[in-house]
């Protein structure tokens, strides 16, 4: 099981296929698995490296606060495409992931061809709402140690299908990786300089809205609604996923 160490920290990930870097990021309480769905329509032509964020999977669940945060998760990113021998990467991935991208690109934007953000939020503006979020992370939080893994299963399906290997680790990074502490990244959008696409699933009603903000912010974006799908767009439609994203990577020369 290849791991990366990051300051005592193990960092799971896996690679397929060879080519061009496409890094995929996966949601909360998901795991890389979550992407099986993807490997074989996007290895043929990209090498796809996927991984578990810290808290995640088969990766560590430090019990420190300060061990989990958005510049470690995205410094995390780019020590995994600095060992793969990767300058720069499409990068992507869903709600929490899609928000990492996007943090990633405001922290390493020439490491960055393109954008893949799917079912995600970019933040928030004012502090109230960022607050009344992060009130819900840590009511996720709380649910996890009262209950462990039954907490997930009336989740997303990339959530109830995610193995762990240290479920606790789930509420720390509630805690300390879904919060949010600054609107940098919605107040982000208008700059970003590189093809991105925006998916989401026609179902997945509290990110419908955030979706089309985001197209309509990012210059140049386009956006991919996928018919009879959720939050989880590329488990629950993964044909149209897919047809998506190589259409997108196709057409930009990716």
């Amino acid at each position: 099981m290849p791991t990366l160490n990051r300051d005592g920290v193990d960092i799971y990930y896996e690679i397929h296929g060879t080519g061009p870097a496409v890094l995929l990021t996966h949601g909360y309480s998901a795991t890389s698995q979550m992407w099986r769905g993807q490997i074989e329509a996007l290895s043929k032509d990209h090498t796809l490296i996927l991984w578990d964020m810290r808290g995640h999977g088969q990766s560590d669940s430090p019990r420190d606060e300060n061990a989990y945060s958005e510049a470690l998760t995205t410094a995390d990113m780019a020590a995994l495409l600095d060992h793969l021998d990767f300058e720069d990467a499409v990068i992507g991935g869903l709600s929490l992931g899609g928000y990492m991208s996007l943090a990633f690109y405001a922290d390493y934007p020439e490491r960055v061809k393109a954008l893949l953000i799917i079912d995600t939020g970019p933040g928030f503006k004012k502090d109230e709402a960022r607050e009344e979020w992060n009130k819900m992370a840590r009511v996720r939080a709380d649910a996890i140690e009262a209950k462990g893994a039954s907490a997930l299963q009336s989740r997303s399906p990339e959530q109830a299908q995610s193995q762990h290997k240290d479920i606790e680790g789930l509420a720390w990074a509630a805690r300390y990786l879904l919060t949010q502490n600054t609107p940098r990244v919605i107040n982000l959008l208008p700059d970003i300089k590189v093809p991105s696409l925006v998916i989401v699933g026609e179902e997945d009603k509290p990110f419908l809205i955030a979706s089309d903000y985001m197209t309509k912010k990012i210059p140049g974006a386009s956006q991919v609604i996928i018919p009879k799908a959720g939050h989880a767009a590329n488990i629950d439609q993964p044909d149209a996923f897919n047809e998506a994203l190589v259409s997108f990577l196709s057409k930009h020369g990716l």
